[in-house]
């Protein structure tokens, strides 16, 4: 490689070749030695790393900084940008429960909110519930999960992580006085939930492993040994399956949800009889899943049974509503994949995907349907269920790429709309500078994948403006076509962001997501492709300067699509990327492996699970090419994708490279999955990325 004199030459990795033998094959990682032994450790303390792993994570993080010190203006000025169109003393619309209205604001230059309350109406003083700022001062990671108060309103708990591994900490205080009634509980999940009496908190614990395992009950004012007075209500001792936690809408029963990518199985306890032992609703059945909620005199059950890919409602009278007494209700169509639902009083709203467009559809209690629908060519448009159940009153979300996102409360009867908030850009925006457009590209097999695109309205269409086009393609998870603060700061200097709604995400439908896991997987990455040369044959890109971006298993995506089409892009940008898929999927310990069996398949039993892994597993099929210029994250106390995964991945990459452009690693040592913790620090994380993408596409890491 020939490198500018005054560029630093990149780390060098040592080699130390493991061999590994699984099913017949054998395999060779030279990078093995990353993983440290202790890594369970490090999770809950970051300086338990071993010195040479150490060592190597600071060395890469040295060699980007120095790589990319000629993008620190250009950093500076897109985190200016970002901040900028945030609003910095906001606050959400107060959500009415009962007396109260609650919601969080934010004071200006906050990086966490205050949580508080104020009587309905908003006649009255406000209470503070809970000061986030406060408690994340000095702290270099500060995260809360879920924060509820209890229903009678005398309590305030909430589940703080501090240090990015997940593992989090629930405390529990009484609001007249401000003091902690119970003792902490600890190695918990960032879930629980209060019984509808007030008088318990059940939550969830993580094992060594960081595994949620055990579903425990606790009386909310304990003494100082409060753990001792924990009692367990489930143990779950399959190792592939997660675990919620819930109350129904009407508040009638805890629920404890039990389930993984395909199957799904809920146990009930009766609100009245809160110490009492959960009943299994309906035993869980590979590939069926479900979900469910009181509405009234019944249950209402959304589930995938009977072949309903795109998934239909059912409903049941009994107290325990097995599989024996649903009867279908909102009967299955295919391409109408029902997302999810909310109950009422007198109304029930669900929500329905087509063609990758949301709407919202309301049912009274007689039978009556309406829909919400708007009429954009792209948008995103989600459910705000709400504390309250006895309420004609629903709350929704609507936004586009180019609109900001705006809160409405819908009035299920009289089906009256009332805009309670739209969001505010104090750096300014102007919807009309901006156009979205609907493109399809066909995939090798035929099928339309959508693209969304946001760009100038006189953005050139001759290749010449620089792309970004994001994809994830993974869990179901669809990529709504959303607005985005961020990406206006690449879009305003004359890029076009491109969305790819790709396979392995739900963005058509259940089946869409299907055609994308296990044995159907490569149609993710070649549905991204064809994404790619799609933009390219439309006139929109141009080879070279299109990037690719995606973060965690988008970043598998990236680590894929990087290995059968380097020639493509100008920069790869892949965040916390699930890149080491054979040996993390190989590897029980870890916290995410047997429940993302499923996903990828076994490849410790099944052979030709382990042959489709091996075949597009980004790390183990790095080979000598011309590779673009790359970027991976990642963060030392991650859970979900491991330090080493990208570590490994980068010094692999730069091994095999037969071109001259940079390999490029950074690791967060003070942050987990989801980066740095405070709404500002982790603009810095986008900043780095939108710049090396810039670097990388106008070619600066070829200038000295």
């Amino acid at each position: 490689m020939d490198l500018p004199a005054s560029r630093p030459a990149p780390p060098r990795a040592r080699k130390d070749p493991k061999r590994i033998e699984q099913l017949g094959r054998l395999r060779v990682d030279d990078y093995a030695w990353m993983k440290d032994d202790n890594w369970q450790q490090v999770l809950r303390d970051p300086k338990a790393l071993r010195a040479d792993v150490r060592e190597h994570l600071e060395a890469e993080n040295a060699y980007t900084a120095a790589q990319l010190a000629p993008t620190e203006p250009l950093q500076a000025a897109l985190f200016a940008e970002m901040k900028g169109r945030i609003k910095e003393d906001d606050a959400s619309v107060p959500a009415p429960d009962g007396p109260f209205e609650y919601y969080v604001r934010y004071e200006v230059g906050a990086q966490h909110p205050r949580h508080v309350r104020r009587p309905r109406g908003g006649d009255g003083p406000e209470e503070l519930l809970l000061d986030e700022e406060a408690l994340a001062s000095g702290k270099a990671y500060f995260h809360v999960g879920a924060a509820s108060h209890s229903p009678d309103h005398a309590l305030y708990a909430w589940a703080a992580d501090e240090q990015g591994s997940e593992y989090y900490v629930i405390r529990v205080k009484e609001l007249a006085s401000g003091k902690e009634v119970a003792a902490p509980i600890e190695s918990a999940y960032g879930d629980f939930t209060f019984s509808p009496d007030s008088q318990w908190i059940f939550w969830i614990w993580r094992d060594e492993s960081a595994r949620p395992a055990k579903v425990f009950r606790r009386p909310v004012r304990t003494g100082p040994g409060g753990a001792a007075e924990d009692e367990l209500v489930y143990e779950e001792l399959d190792d592939g399956m997660f675990l919620g936690l819930g109350v129904t809408s009407d508040h009638s029963h805890i629920v404890i949800h039990v389930g993984n990518q395909e199957t799904t199985e809920i146990h009930l306890l009766a609100a009245g009889d809160p110490t009492g032992a959960p009943v299994c609703a309906e035993p869980r059945r590979t590939g069926i899943k479900y979900e469910l909620d009181h509405w009234g005199d019944r249950w209402v059950i959304r589930t995938n049974d009977d072949g309903a890919v795109d998934f239909k409602l059912c409903i049941s009278d009994v107290a325990v509503p097995s599989r024996a007494s649903w009867r279908d209700w909102v009967p299955h169509r295919p391409g109408h994949y029902i997302t999810g639902f909310a109950a009422y009083a007198h109304h029930l709203v669900r929500a329905e995907r087509v063609n990758a467009l949301d709407r919202l559809v309301v049912t009274t209690r007689g039978g009556e349907e309406h829909v919400v629908a708007f009429d954009e060519e792209a948008y995103a448009l989600s459910l705000d269920h709400g504390y309250e159940y006895v309420t004609t009153r629903t709350r929704f979300v609507y936004q586009s790429p180019t609109t900001p996102r705006q809160w409405f409360d819908y009035d299920m009867a009289s089906r009256e709309r009332a805009l309670r908030k739209t969001q505010e850009i104090p750096s300014g925006h102007d919807p009309d500078r901006y156009v979205a457009r609907r493109l399809h590209a066909t995939a090798p097999d035929g099928q339309q994948v959508p693209i969304t695109l946001l760009m100038l309205k006189d953005a050139p269409r001759d290749g010449s403006a620089p792309v970004m086009l994001y994809g994830y393609g993974s869990y179901g998870h669809a990529m709504e076509p959303a607005f985005s603060i961020r990406n206006l700061s690449l879009v305003d200097r004359g890029w076009i962001w491109a969305t790819a709604h790709i396979r392995g995400g739900s963005d058509k439908g259940w089946g869409w997501f299907l055609d994308g896991r296990k044995a159907k997987k490569p149609n993710t990455f070649t549905d991204f492709i064809a994404c790619a040369e799609h933009l390219i044959g439309e006139g929109y890109a141009t080879k070279g300067k299109l990037a690719a971006y995606g973060g965690s298993a988008g970043g598998m995506l990236m680590g894929a699509v990087a290995n059968l089409r380097p020639d493509l892009w100008g920069a790869i940008i892949a965040a916390v990327p699930f890149v080491d898929v054979l040996n993390t999927m190989s590897d029980t310990s870890l916290p995410l492996t047997p429940p993302e069996w499923p996903e990828w398949g076994n490849p410790i039993e099944d052979a030709a699970a382990y042959d489709l892994i091996a075949s597009y597993s980004p790390y183990d099929k790095v080979s000598a090419q011309t590779y673009p210029p790359v970027l991976a994250t990642g963060g030392l106390s991650d859970p979900r994708v491991t330090y080493w995964e990208p570590a490994k991945w980068v010094a692999k990459l730069r091994e095999f490279q037969a071109g001259d452009a940079p390999i490029l690693l950074k690791i967060n040592m003070e942050a987990g999955h989801g980066g740095a913790s405070g709404r500002f620090d982790f603009l810095k994380e986008i900043a780095l990325d939108y710049a090396f993408a810039v670097w990388a596409l106008e070619e600066g890491w070829r200038k000295p």
